[in-house]
């Protein structure tokens, strides 16, 4: 039992701890306010790599370009066979592009094919990072054995042939669209990004911040995504443009081989396709050339954007 002493002690200690974690908290906010934001460190990389610059305006004015357009074509366009139409060079009869083997317009048909290997790499990209950032902060930041447990499961997974699942499973779903290629791939592709994500947290979870917010009372729902959640979204932008282009990358690889996007649903890597025949690849180019151009332009592009993106992730590499 305590005596009459440390009964008047024990209060004038709790007041002084509190007041030491709130001096902490006001010292740890005051740090913070003094770091760039996100927006901030974005716009000064931008300002200071010229290259970075016209390569995200070129990207934004061209993804816009691609998605209008789409709206003005029909379906009809690139479905309906016309035999009479077939194999038009460029500038012939109104086709700006040519037109392909079924008679159909190779700009309509780039149009068309872009927006549905964008929105698939886009959609596919978002899925992986919401699933891919939830695990990582949370099995990071709790650890023990429920992330030992975790990450034997995520190492198991990563090393996995992923392009020939997807195949096997595409192969296996009878009249399958964009919808089931956008989980199947989302499903097998977050893996990678739960072992980034859990690196940054794990260094992240032992600064003064979070120890401070702990002995706060803060619950371990706001701490991982108020507060730690923050300080690794730079990482995350850049990681999720790279990942971005390689998503655009594999819809277009398996499309190229026959286990992407079903007949009739115009993709970038069916339209390179047409390269596979030797006689469409040395005396049609315009078949399949435009195709590979803005496969090229993108994937040029997003490099450019992503070096910026890395080193805003990174200040010490940062040019400002």
């Amino acid at each position: 039992m305590m005596n009459s002493d440390q009964l008047n002690d024990t209060p004038i200690v709790s007041q002084t701890h509190s007041d030491e974690v709130i001096e902490e908290i006001k010292l740890i906010d005051a740090d913070d306010a003094l770091q760039p934001s996100l927006y901030q460190a974005l716009k000064r990389e931008l300002i200071h790599d010229q290259g970075a610059q016209f390569a995200a305006i070129l990207l934004v004015v061209l993804t816009l370009v691609i998605f209008v357009a789409a709206i003005f074509i029909k379906p009809a366009d690139f479905i309906d066979v016309h035999i009479l139409e077939q194999y038009k060079a460029p500038f012939v009869d109104g086709h700006f592009l040519g037109t392909d083997n079924g008679g159909h317009d190779i700009l309509k048909m780039v149009i068309v094919a872009a927006r549905n290997s964008l929105t698939i790499g886009f959609l596919v990209t978002v899925a992986i990072l919401v699933l891919g950032t939830a695990g990582g902060l949370i099995t990071g930041y709790f650890g023990g054995k429920f992330d030992g447990i975790f990450m034997r499961v995520i190492d198991f997974m990563t090393i996995l042939p992923v392009m020939m699942i997807i195949i096997v499973l595409v192969t296996l779903i009878p009249h399958y669209n964009m919808w089931p290629l956008i989980i199947i791939i989302s499903a097998l592709g977050w893996f990678n990004t739960v072992r980034l994500v859990r690196a940054r947290t794990l260094v992240e979870a032992n600064r003064d911040y979070v120890s401070a917010s702990k002995t706060s009372g803060t619950s371990d729902i706001k701490i991982i995504f108020r507060e730690i959640f923050p300080n690794l979204s730079s990482l995350i932008i850049a990681e999720s443009t790279l990942m971005f282009a390689g998503n655009v990358g594999l819809e277009t690889s398996l499309s190229f081989l026959g286990f992407g996007l079903p007949a009739g649903t115009p993709s970038l890597g069916t339209l390179l396709n047409y390269a596979t025949d030797p006689e469409t690849m040395t005396d049609k180019p315009w078949v399949w050339v435009p195709a590979a151009v803005i496969i090229i332009v993108y994937t040029i592009l997003i490099m450019i954007i992503g070096q910026a993106l890395r080193r805003v992730a990174d200040q010490r590499q940062a040019l400002g």
